[in-house]
């Protein structure tokens, strides 16, 4: 998502990349200053890693994970562990798009309120428009939490097709990605502008887990 993007200027949270380098949004920054500095224990976060299919995003959770010691709820597994039950299935598939997404972010939304009372970080992993950042930064609120919300990107068609093209995602029960989907969803998707971090991933993951690791590590 270049700065000044067609498809809807930053909010005040977002980030923006300029030559193709990650910024990191001020008052994210400031409220890891005044944590770490009084010396208090680590905050428990709520991360939420968003973008396209095949622009890092399970990548970029998954290190996040490891930096936190925090368990990955991913969407795409939460409605694959559902294709077992024929009778749920045609439900499901019975529902229209907005409330079939719904039901994954919910499950996901509600395994997180397990673990945040206990202190325990979570990492979600989905492809979240706007509501879901809304209300998953409220679920941070509501259990004391930081929430980091990070969207990864691919600017160039190009590449972002040959990354789709040269991946096999192997989750039981769930389809492998094709490129016609991901395109589509590319055209038609629009980006949550209330983000604290962007990636691209024309960059290496060595660079944009560096820009995200001091962001996420216990202090």
């Amino acid at each position: 998502m270049r700065s000044g993007s067609r498809e809807r200027r930053p909010g005040r949270r977002a980030l923006a990349l300029i030559g193709h380098h990650a910024r990191v949004s001020d008052p994210w920054i400031n409220r890891r200053r005044s944590s770490s500095a009084d010396g208090r224990a680590a905050v428990t976060v709520l991360v939420l890693v968003t973008g396209l299919q095949g622009t890092g995003k399970s990548t970029i959770a998954a290190r996040c994970a490891d930096v936190l010691d925090a368990p990955v709820l991913a969407w795409d597994w939460v409605m694959a562990s559902l294709t077992p039950f024929e009778r749920v299935q045609e439900t499901l598939e019975a529902l229209d798009r907005q409330t079939y997404r719904a039901v994954g972010w919910a499950v996901m939304w509600q395994l997180s309120r397990a673990q945040l009372p206990r202190s325990m970080s979570v990492v979600l992993d989905g492809l979240a428009r706007s509501d879901e950042v809304t209300t998953t930064r409220a679920l941070a609120r509501e259990h004391g939490a930081e929430c980091l919300v990070v969207l990864t990107t691919c600017d160039d068609p190009e590449l972002h097709r040959s990354r789709v093209e040269g991946r096999t995602r192997g989750i039981p029960g769930w389809y492998e990605l094709i490129w016609d989907h991901v395109a589509e969803t590319r055209r038609t998707w629009t980006p949550p502008a209330d983000v604290d971090v962007v990636l691209d991933c024309g960059q290496s993951i060595e660079h944009n887990v560096t820009v995200l690791q001091p962001l996420v590590q216990h202090r």
